[in-house]
């Protein structure tokens, strides 16, 4: 990683042979809009325009490696090889309008096989099209869900062997950036919490075992993607619960990600379990970025409730991460890239067809 003497919201950020066009990233949304794991048309308009409304880096949602690991049957998949080709439409896309484009990767775990959010947000049962879900211990997300089945030590292994299958077929697919999902309460993130890994293998217990599958991931991962490939984590860096993942767990794990080729952490937090309570503020989890950064020396990425140009461009500015994501600003105003280069007096990245409306 490069950055200039005083790095801002719009100043260029290289990473390995990638370089961004400013430290704005789209953070992965999920759709609830596919079928059997195809992204469509519908995928193509909504990453397209935050591409062409001036974007540094657009993250493809969670995109899950195995059918299973979907949290609703309208998720994104990338467990087959037929997906693709529909992916790669998408990142052509994305970057001749001037962004680069990633992927996130993940599984679902025990928060699997529920129905869209605006359908209830409910587990769904066999006859509705759910199917089991698994975990690294038989414990529910809440007493509202089923208890999932407990992995096997050849189905943690297994896990592995998915997401290189499915890092592999983002290469072929042309996204430039992955990162691996191991937060929100999801299964990589289950296996790292004490509150959610009660397992007596060598894949629970103390910290480094909690840690282990995330870091077989990772390793595996970067041996098996070519080195310009951008590779990233996100974390959970704490639990917000008694006896949960704190930040001196998530430092410890981003030393070892970065000792085995991750280039970046994006940290979040929260979401184990429904009875989480994280103190939702503008950029409640800025600390969190920037305690990592400078401690575990890895590029970091701020997100969470950041909203204004001028909030954004002081987390640059002053060295708390080397990018921002937004999720629910770039929901509400695909082309926030540009009014906020317009608020901060920056070069503006507009699109020449659209020239006429500034």
């Amino acid at each position: 990683m490069t950055m200039s003497e005083s790095p801002h919201l719009f100043s260029p950020l290289k990473i390995r042979n990638l370089t961004l066009r400013n430290r704005i990233g789209v953070s992965p949304m999920c759709q609830y809009s596919s079928e059997d794991g195809f992204v469509n048309d519908w995928h193509l308009a909504h990453l397209g325009s935050r591409a062409a409304g001036g974007a540094g880096l657009v993250m493809m949602e969670a995109t899950n490696v195995t059918a299973e690991g979907r949290i609703t049957p309208a998720c994104t998949g990338i467990w087959k090889e037929a997906h693709v080709e529909p992916l790669r439409r998408i990142t052509d896309f994305i970057k001749k309008s001037g962004a680069a484009v990633g992927i996130q990767l993940g599984h679902a775990g025990r928060k699997a096989s529920m129905s869209k959010p605006w359908e209830g947000g409910k587990r769904l049962s066999k006859s509705q099209g759910g199917w089991e879900t698994i975990a690294p211990s038989a414990l529910a997300f809440s007493p509202d869900h089923e208890a999932p089945k407990e992995m096997s030590l050849a189905e943690v292994q297994k896990l592995s062997a998915d997401f290189v299958s499915a890092a592999q077929r983002a290469v072929r697919a042309g996204f430039q950036v992955i990162e691996l999902h191991g937060a929100h309460g999801y299964l990589l993130h289950e296996f790292l919490s004490p509150l959610s890994n009660k397992r007596t293998d060598g894949y629970g217990g103390s910290r480094e075992n909690r840690c282990r599958l995330a870091l077989e991931i990772a390793g595996q991962v970067r041996n098996a993607i070519p080195q310009e490939i951008v590779l990233g984590t996100r974390l959970s860096c704490v639990d917000w619960l008694e006896g949960g993942i704190t930040l001196d767990d998530s430092l410890y794990l981003a030393q070892e990600l970065k000792k085995r080729g991750v280039d970046f952490v994006d940290c979040s937090s929260g979401f184990l379990t429904a009875e989480a309570n994280p103190p939702f503020a503008p950029g409640f989890q800025v600390p969190f970025a920037r305690e990592i950064r400078e401690k575990a020396e890895i590029m970091t990425c701020a997100v969470g409730l950041i909203t204004e140009a001028h909030q954004a461009d002081g987390i640059i500015r002053g060295g708390s991460s080397d990018l921002v994501f937004l999720a629910r600003a770039m929901l509400r105003d695909p082309y926030w890239p540009i009014h906020a280069a317009r608020q901060l007096q920056q070069k503006a990245e507009i699109p020449p067809q659209y020239l006429r409306g500034y």
